[in-house]
């Protein structure tokens, strides 16, 4: 099995005629889960069950991940089965007969309601079944399966309210069924979790975790969420990632050098012109302190060799003209993050705030909101190769940002096609979440406010790049959709899956047609090839 530092291996694993995965970087023992929090082992069986940490706050606002368990065997350290959770999970409990774990998580809601999941696993089909009745979401803490039809269960209190030993105790209730591979979803009452008040003091097991995932492998390593690669004309790849400013990798598959970050790592990747350097643009989170800073870096090994401090949030983008640039993402970064590559101009999203006259003197007041796609001219190369960085005075307002009067769209990645014209995805804001069909891809004129097509779908994109024919798109929910530059209909969608385990893709570039770079939630980076 290759890990960070090992031999090359090229590993196919086939999808479908269209798409495959020709080879992994970044690759290791339960790659799936990063940082181990919590680990039960079933020795009869040799399987281990490792619960992940949920990311920062930034990561789960970013890519919406959340808690990973994974079930593994001890022998091969091969993935069975992996589910995700949006609650931390305290316990794991493997049935005593049957293929099933029992999962227990929740959090504190940061006010009054503990709130949390039941879950059951089934390790050989990766079903997944939330046991609870709606509405009556408690926090598990504890998990012990005292016989195949009953399962024990430790919760917190539904609440703090007036209960000072409400973090130290909780309730306990025996949930009886006759085939737990039956039960149906949301099946388990507040009849079934009645209980005496009982100790419960929280433990906290990272430690055990670690030893036990360490006691198999050595070789684990906890990688999280690739943010952008690329590939270098020597054929090394170049990725960001959390915790890391930037990394290379040799064309043999080995790691050659890793820049470590003290904050959430590199975001942006744009390879100086002379080929020597690379801009590195890193992330950090709107409530930090620190500004932000967009660092050259030496590509022989990672030296600092620039510093830039912008005047403002940006992305960093990779003009038409091979040269890097920043564009402006203003105070929402999340919404407003236009990332178009190989851009003829600057390209980003802004919001205004008209002001108008009133009555009382001439006195001016704030009015309608409007959300402008803006451009700025690329205009002379810059000095010492410095990102360009637009002034206000050169962007101008190119058309409405939504093309749909009274609808919000928030921004996405995006790209500009041979012909000057501009792929973008993004999301449609209704107050309410994302809604169903509220993820779009657009191809628009940037003379032209309409657009050519529009693609939708229920997930948000992460990432997007085209080539001559081909846009492609990774979404949320692990998908892959390839679309016709011309009409936007699908050539292709796939899910992806590393050994039939499902991934979530978060950074994607098309280095050649045909042939796509994927970077990963769990750090891994996938070479991959379409027909």
């Amino acid at each position: 099995m290759p890990w960070p530092g090992g031999p090359a291996v090229e590993k196919i694993i086939v999808m479908t005629n269209s798409f495959r995965v020709d080879r992994i970087l970044g690759d290791r023992p339960f790659a799936e889960i990063g940082e181990p929090a919590l680990a039960v082992e079933d020795e009869r069986r040799g399987l281990l069950a490792v619960a992940g940490t949920r990311g920062p706050v930034a990561d789960v606002q970013e890519f919406g991940i959340s808690t990973p368990v994974g079930v593994y065997g001890t022998g091969d350290l091969a993935c069975r089965a992996l589910l995700r959770t949006g609650y931390r999970v305290h316990a794991l409990a493997f049935h005593p007969e049957l293929p099933l774990l029992a999962v227990g998580t929740g959090d504190y809601d940061g006010g009054y309601f503990f709130e949390g999941q039941l879950l059951l696993l089934d390790w050989e089909t990766g079903g997944v079944t939330s046991l609870i009745e709606p509405g009556l979401g408690r926090q598990v803490l504890g998990l012990e399966w005292l016989s195949a039809q009953e399962l024990r269960v430790l919760m917190a209190p539904p609440d703090d309210w007036h209960d000072k030993d409400a973090w130290n105790e909780g309730h306990v209730a025996v949930v009886r069924r006759p085939d737990w591979r039956a039960v149906p979803p949301q099946s388990v009452t507040a009849h079934d979790l009645a209980g005496p008040r009982v100790a419960a003091p929280r433990t906290e097991s990272r430690e055990d975790a670690r030893r036990m995932v360490s006691g198999l492998s050595t070789d684990w390593d906890p990688r999280r969420n690739v943010r952008a690669v690329e590939e270098l004309p020597d054929g090394r790849i170049v990725a960001t990632l959390d915790g890391f400013q930037l990394e290379s990798w040799l064309p043999s598959g080995r790691r050659q050098w890793a820049v470590r970050d003290d904050g959430a790592g590199g975001r942006d990747i744009v390879v100086a012109a002379d080929g020597r350097s690379v801009w590195v643009a890193l992330a950090r989170p709107s409530w930090e302190e620190r500004a932000q800073a967009v660092l050259r870096l030496a590509l022989q090994d990672g030296a600092q060799l620039g510093h830039i401090t912008p005047s403002s949030p940006t992305s960093l983008v990779r003009c038409a003209d091979g040269l890097p640039a920043l564009a402006p993402v203003g105070q929402h970064e999340g919404r407003n993050r236009l990332r178009i590559r190989r851009g003829s101009r600057i390209y980003f999203r802004e919001i205004t705030r008209e002001t108008r006259k009133t009555r009382d003197k001439g006195r001016r007041e704030p009015g309608a909101r409007e959300v402008w796609l803006v451009a700025a001219e690329l205009g002379s190369v810059p000095v010492a190769e410095r990102p360009r960085e637009p002034k206000k005075e050169e962007a101008h307002r190119l058309f409405p940002y939504s093309w749909k009067p009274g609808e919000t769209h928030f921004a996405g990645p995006g790209a500009e096609t041979a012909d000057g014209d501009l792929i973008h995805a993004g999301t449609v804001h209704h107050g309410r979440g994302l809604q169903p069909g509220g993820s779009f891809v657009v191809r628009r004129m940037v003379a032209d406010a309409e657009p050519k097509w529009v693609f939708r779908t229920d997930h948000k994109a992460t990432d997007l790049d085209c080539d001559t024919e081909t846009a492609y798109v990774t979404y949320k929910d692990g998908e892959v959709v390839a679309l016709a530059l011309h009409d936007g209909s699908v050539r292709w969608r796939r899910h992806l899956t590393v050994a039939g385990v499902p991934v979530m893709p978060t950074a994607l570039t098309v280095p050649e047609p045909g042939r796509l770079l994927i970077g990963t939630a769990d750090g891994r980076l996938l070479d991959c090839s379409t027909d």
